[in-house]
């Protein structure tokens, strides 16, 4: 909106009108999962019956068992959190090389390459998932069958989670540590090696703090949108279950109100996440 542009009483009620229904249709959906998460009854609905914390501390002796006493769901936690922990390792150390590699180098093919790089964001998860678990479960197949080579990596399981989110996380690490590489000076390297440091001292020392905020940003990017993700991990999931797919299973059972409370949780989980990674980024810049 521009400021110097003269507006009428009835725009700038119609605007701020707009703003709050905005608002509200984003929140009110979370404020209603959270408030539910306290609610003293068995179901997530009204009415009121009374505040509890038994959906998180309850330890079945009651007939309720809560979130940190419901041992599958904990499980499936950690689960999911070992999946993110790998998939922002991968997608962060990829992201810098492919920042690197697009806007540092110049080679035949550079644009084709990067549209191939973008393609994982314009395919439906589902479809990534499915394409992935084919090819690598046909490939582990194939193997098994003519030299009796098992290949268990290759088959639904973590590792293949990992591997399917990585695909599409790494596309978007690339471009958030790309858009500040593409800002920085390079007169700054040359003084390093013009003062004796080799390439590699000159990158450790120079560049990467430069990338740091960006780095931490695309970490955190990656970390939430793994721990999240359900359309590709539930193609891919084996045994070990994550949440998005244990909550899934959970909720065609009945919704109860320990859903509304892990999702809380992994509500204020995020929110403390992205404020750490902001006020990281706001001192270092």
């Amino acid at each position: 909106m521009i400021r110097s542009v003269p507006r009428s009483r009835l725009f700038d009620a119609l605007y701020l009108t707009y703003l709050v229904a905005f608002f509200v249709y984003l929140a009110l959906p979370l404020l209603v999962t959270a408030v539910f998460a306290f609610n003293d009854a068995p179901f997530p609905s009204l009415p009121w019956k009374g505040f509890t914390l038994d959906w998180y501390f309850a330890d079945g002796s009651g007939g309720r068992t809560g979130l940190f006493h419901d041992d599958t769901l904990l499980s499936a936690l950690w689960v999911s959190a070992q999946i993110a922990f790998w998939v922002t390792l991968c997608s962060v150390a990829l992201g810098c090389a492919n920042a690197v590699l697009f806007e540092r180098l110049e080679f035949r093919g550079k644009e084709l390459l990067y549209l191939l790089m973008l393609l994982p964001l314009v395919i439906p998860g589902v479809i990534l998932g499915v394409s992935i678990l084919v090819f690598y479960s046909g490939m582990a197949n194939d193997l098994s069958r003519s030299w009796g080579i098992e290949l268990d990596v290759f088959r639904p399981g973590m590792t293949l989670v990992v591997m399917g989110q990585v695909t599409f996380i790494t596309t978007l690490a690339t471009l958030v540590i790309a858009s500040r590489l593409r800002k920085f000076d390079r007169q700054l390297e040359e003084a390093a090696l013009n003062l004796g440091a080799t390439p590699v001292v000159a990158w450790f020392t120079v560049t990467l703090p430069w990338l740091m905020p960006s780095i931490l940003g695309a970490a955190a990017m990656a970390f939430l949108m793994s721990f999240e993700n359900f359309n590709t991990t539930v193609m891919l999931t084996g045994s070990d279950t994550p949440l998005t797919v244990a909550l899934f299973n959970r909720l065609r059972e009945g919704s109860t109100p320990v859903l509304n409370a892990v999702a809380l949780f992994l509500m204020v989980a995020s929110a403390l996440l992205a404020l750490l990674v902001t006020r990281g980024d706001t001192r270092k810049s």
